[in-house]
Protein backbone atom coordinates (compact mmCIF):
# COMPACT_ATOMS: atom_id res chain seq x y z
CA UNK A 1 0.00 0.00 0.00
CA UNK A 2 1.18 3.52 -0.81
CA UNK A 3 0.23 6.69 1.04
CA UNK A 4 0.23 9.98 -0.93
CA UNK A 5 0.42 13.35 0.87
CA UNK A 6 -0.22 16.86 -0.45
CA UNK A 7 -0.36 20.16 1.46
CA UNK A 8 -2.00 23.45 0.54
CA UNK A 9 -2.65 26.71 2.35
CA UNK A 10 -6.07 28.07 1.40
CA UNK A 11 -7.23 31.67 1.56
CA UNK A 12 -9.45 31.90 4.66
CA UNK A 13 -12.42 32.99 2.56
CA UNK A 14 -11.98 30.02 0.19
CA UNK A 15 -11.38 27.16 2.65
CA UNK A 16 -15.01 26.04 2.51
CA UNK A 17 -14.93 26.16 -1.29
CA UNK A 18 -11.91 23.87 -1.26
CA UNK A 19 -13.64 21.30 0.95
CA UNK A 20 -16.67 21.44 -1.34
CA UNK A 21 -14.42 20.91 -4.38
CA UNK A 22 -12.88 17.84 -2.74
CA UNK A 23 -16.28 16.39 -1.87
CA UNK A 24 -17.96 17.07 -5.20
CA UNK A 25 -15.11 16.73 -7.70
CA UNK A 26 -11.95 15.07 -6.44
CA UNK A 27 -13.21 12.30 -4.18
CA UNK A 28 -15.88 11.03 -6.60
CA UNK A 29 -13.22 10.92 -9.34
CA UNK A 30 -10.76 9.05 -7.11
CA UNK A 31 -13.39 6.46 -6.17
CA UNK A 32 -13.66 5.42 -9.83
CA UNK A 33 -9.96 4.54 -10.07
CA UNK A 34 -9.05 0.89 -9.46
CA UNK A 35 -6.53 0.74 -6.64
CA UNK A 36 -7.76 3.83 -4.77
CA UNK A 37 -8.43 2.84 -1.16
CA UNK A 38 -9.47 5.95 0.77
CA UNK A 39 -8.70 9.57 1.61
CA UNK A 40 -8.37 11.76 4.68
CA UNK A 41 -8.68 15.53 4.62
CA UNK A 42 -6.94 17.24 7.52
CA UNK A 43 -7.40 20.93 8.28
CA UNK A 44 -5.93 23.48 10.68
CA UNK A 45 -6.16 27.23 10.98
CA UNK A 46 -2.96 29.25 10.72
CA UNK A 47 -2.32 33.00 10.84
CA UNK A 48 -2.05 33.30 7.06
CA UNK A 49 -4.84 30.92 6.07
CA UNK A 50 -6.26 27.43 6.43
CA UNK A 51 -3.83 24.58 5.92
CA UNK A 52 -5.01 21.33 4.39
CA UNK A 53 -3.19 18.04 4.30
CA UNK A 54 -4.77 15.57 1.90
CA UNK A 55 -3.71 11.98 2.47
CA UNK A 56 -4.80 9.24 0.09
CA UNK A 57 -4.10 5.53 0.23
CA UNK A 58 -3.57 3.42 -2.86
CA UNK A 59 -2.84 -0.20 -3.64
CA UNK A 60 0.26 0.73 -5.68
CA UNK A 61 2.14 3.48 -7.47
CA UNK A 62 0.68 2.09 -10.70
CA UNK A 63 -2.80 2.95 -9.39
CA UNK A 64 -1.64 6.46 -8.45
CA UNK A 65 -0.41 7.03 -12.02
CA UNK A 66 -3.96 6.49 -13.25
CA UNK A 67 -4.83 9.67 -11.35
CA UNK A 68 -1.62 11.69 -11.46
CA UNK A 69 -0.11 10.69 -14.79
CA UNK A 70 3.22 9.08 -15.56
CA UNK A 71 5.15 11.37 -13.18
CA UNK A 72 3.30 10.44 -10.01
CA UNK A 73 5.33 12.95 -7.96
CA UNK A 74 3.67 15.94 -9.66
CA UNK A 75 0.71 17.33 -7.70
CA UNK A 76 -2.68 17.41 -9.40
CA UNK A 77 -3.98 20.91 -8.65
CA UNK A 78 -6.70 22.13 -11.04
CA UNK A 79 -6.74 25.86 -11.94
CA UNK A 80 -9.87 26.48 -9.85
CA UNK A 81 -8.09 25.05 -6.78
CA UNK A 82 -4.94 27.06 -7.47
CA UNK A 83 -7.07 30.22 -7.21
CA UNK A 84 -8.25 29.15 -3.74
CA UNK A 85 -4.72 28.72 -2.42
CA UNK A 86 -2.13 31.12 -1.00
CA UNK A 87 0.50 28.44 -1.56
CA UNK A 88 0.53 24.73 -2.28
CA UNK A 89 2.88 21.83 -2.88
CA UNK A 90 3.83 21.38 -6.51
CA UNK A 91 4.96 17.85 -5.75
CA UNK A 92 3.63 15.17 -3.44
CA UNK A 93 5.20 12.71 -1.05
CA UNK A 94 4.68 8.97 -1.29
CA UNK A 95 5.27 6.54 1.56
CA UNK A 96 5.13 2.78 1.61
CA UNK A 97 2.75 1.73 4.37
CA UNK A 98 4.51 -0.71 6.68
CA UNK A 99 1.70 -1.32 9.14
Amino acid sequence: MVLRQWRGLARPSRAGDYVEHLRKETLPQLRTIPGFIDASILRRGLERGVEFLVVTRWSSIVAIRQFAGEDAEVAVVPPEVQEMMIEYDKTVRHYDVIE
